[in-house]
């Protein structure tokens, strides 16, 4: 259905050039293009998931200055790996790039595989990442198919499979594979990447703009504001919470830890209280001597938080409170001062109750 052969509306050799010529003259300067090894382009690669170039910058800066090689990262602990990547988000991200590495430099020397099978064994390398590094850092034509390169490659080629579905995913992998440029594969994807991230938008395209124009059937089809198409995710499901900030008799605040598995594993917090439990204060300080051990006073509202996942939206109700009894049970968190609180990391939601102390 989706002809990867040269004809005559689509000369891939001048598709390559047109591309790779636009990428060279135009690309951004960013900290990871500056002579990239595999391991800084992994780093970038995962970073840039889900999150915006403009964000990433300085997280990559730091983070590289911090841990500038895999033997670096492998030796860190984990917490000092999260706090580094703290704000950023997708905490499981790099969690599996630090299990990656250590496996990097435990079973390859340190040196990052340059082939796809051991490549894509490590943790947290799928298909794009793999692509990514395999085409920008050692030069091979693979394809590197992120959310950019399917909507501009469904654009080019009138692609009208839903994107959402793996089957679409194939099919672009499939039409990259045959288009790559052999001997500049890494212009060519990040070519592509760029010309999705500057050009090639979800919406009101720059197509006047585009470098390969001459080479999109949906441009041709004037299809452009139709494609990708996409269908809807399921709705986000509202979870509403009461957390608290408490101090005890030495003003140091109560925080836990949150487990090692599932969202935000490893990540310290104050204690979340489900809005259902705390429907009056009584209750709220009810539920909260079973739970921890521990008898409270609440005190005066402080903020609400709003904090929005990608399946989850967390309500936040913030209030002070101060600890007057009782011992707390083990496994329930810990008091600490703020200045070993700057030491752990945070979610960004809790992030800002921390910013209230």
């Amino acid at each position: 259905m989706y002809q990867t052969s040269i004809d005559d509306f689509l000369e891939i050799e001048e598709f390559q050039q047109d591309l790779i010529s636009w990428f060279l003259r135009v690309q951004r300067e960013l900290p990871w293009r500056q002579n990239p090894t595999p391991y800084q382009v992994w780093v970038s690669e995962i970073m840039l998931q889900q999150t915006r170039v403009d964000t990433v910058i300085p997280y990559y800066d730091r983070f590289m200055q911090k841990y500038p090689n895999p033997e670096a990262l492998a030796a860190a602990e984990e917490e000092d790996v999260l706090k580094t990547w703290e704000g950023l988000g997708y905490y499981s991200r790099a969690r599996n790039l630090q299990t990656a590495v250590r496996e990097v430099v435990s079973e390859y020397n340190g040196k990052v595989p340059d082939n796809a099978k051991e490549l894509g064994q490590l943790k947290g390398v799928g298909p794009y990442t793999k692509g990514a590094i395999l085409s920008i850092a050692y030069q091979q034509p693979e394809p590197a198919v992120d959310g950019n390169v399917m909507r501009v490659i469904s654009r080019i080629r009138k692609v009208e499979e839903d994107i959402a579905k793996p089957k679409a995913r194939k099919i672009i992998e499939g039409i990259v594979s045959d288009m790559i440029s052999a001997e500049d594969p890494s212009s060519f994807n990040q070519g592509l990447m760029e010309l999705g991230a500057l050009i090639c938008k979800p919406k009101n395209p720059l197509c006047d703009e585009c470098p390969v124009q001459a080479h999109c059937r949906a441009y041709k089809e004037d299809l452009q504001e139709m494609l990708p198409i996409k269908s809807r995710k399921k709705s986000q499901r509202t979870e509403k919470y009461v957390a608290l900030l408490i101090r005890d008799e030495n003003h140091r605040i109560l925080v836990q830890k949150r487990p090692e598995k599932g969202l935000l594993a490893n990540l310290w917090q104050f204690p979340m209280i489900p809005m259902d439990k705390a429907n009056t204060t009584d209750e709220l300080v009810q539920w909260f001597g079973d739970q921890y051990g521990i008898t409270i006073d609440v005190h005066k509202h402080l903020t609400d938080i709003k904090h929005v996942f990608s399946h989850i939206i967390w309500n936040l109700d913030v209030y002070s409170a101060t600890s007057t009894g009782g011992c707390l049970q083990e496994g329930k968190g810990e008091f600490l001062s703020a200045e070993e609180l700057q030491q752990l990391p945070f979610p960004v939601s809790h992030q800002k109750i921390a910013r209230l102390i």
